[in-house]
């Protein structure tokens, strides 16, 4: 005879995935509901028994009602090229209305009144772009502290930049009065020379001008970066 068909909901209903790293335990999660007005009895069977750690592994669902199979593979070496043989069974069957012993029901029931369903077991590694998303899923605070060395050199260089807008600074300063030095000069030696002078101050002027505000531009550009890290 025909064994009943299976009343029990499976979520998956054909394959449970572990997916990797194996070099810990890694759980799955089976879900059984019942949709009937009846409690339902099951069990979860594997053919790797050492492998797997299953809880619960039996029980009794009640009307309308569901359960969560936690299914925990074991650490293990994994090989790529071998393919998963490992299959698990969720044998149930309809709980008697006086049932007291759940073990005594299972031995005493017919082959007719026993449903089972079956799935296999598939092993997955993620990939590397996998862990890519993984990492830019991270909270903002875990992202910005995985990049903590390279902020460090940028505010270390920024440092390095403001010392240097400093001596800028100076030199400028010292160029004004060199400036005003040679303005002195000229006005007791005449005019003639004072154009050639005033030429030669512009330009150094110019020159150092140009400089500092190179330095604060690449200053501002760095600070720029470090907001934009810290942003992230």
């Amino acid at each position: 005879m025909a064994r009943t068909e299976q009343v029990l909901v499976l979520e998956p209903q054909h394959e449970l995935k572990f997916r990797g790293p194996f070099t810990d335990v890694v759980t799955a999660t089976l879900k059984l509901t019942n949709p009937t007005e009846r409690n339902v009895c099951f069990k979860v069977k594997t053919t790797a028994p050492r492998r797997y750690c299953v809880r619960p592994n039996s029980g009794i669902i009640d009307a309308k009602n569901s359960v969560n199979v936690s299914v925990m593979l074991q650490p293990f070496d994994y090989d790529p090229n071998e393919k998963s043989k490992h299959k698990f069974m969720v044998q149930s069957m309809l709980a008697p209305y006086d049932m007291t012993d759940m073990e005594g029901v299972w031995k005493e029931a017919k082959p007719e009144e026993l449903m089972d369903s079956k799935l296999r077991c598939a092993f997955e590694m993620p990939l590397e772009n996998d862990k890519t998303t993984e990492l830019s899923s991270l909270p903002k605070s875990t992202s910005a502290s995985l990049d903590d060395g390279e902020v460090k050199k940028i505010m270390e260089e920024c440092k390095r930049l403001q010392m240097e807008v400093l001596r800028l600074r100076e030199e400028n300063k010292q160029i004004r009065e060199d400036d005003g030095l040679r303005k002195r000069k000229v006005t007791s030696m005449g005019a003639p020379h004072s154009s050639s002078s005033a030429m030669a101050t512009s330009t150094m002027r110019e020159e150092g001008l140009g400089t500092r505000v190179l330095a604060l531009c690449v200053l501002f550009f760095v600070i720029g970066v470090i907001i934009g890290k810290l942003a992230l």
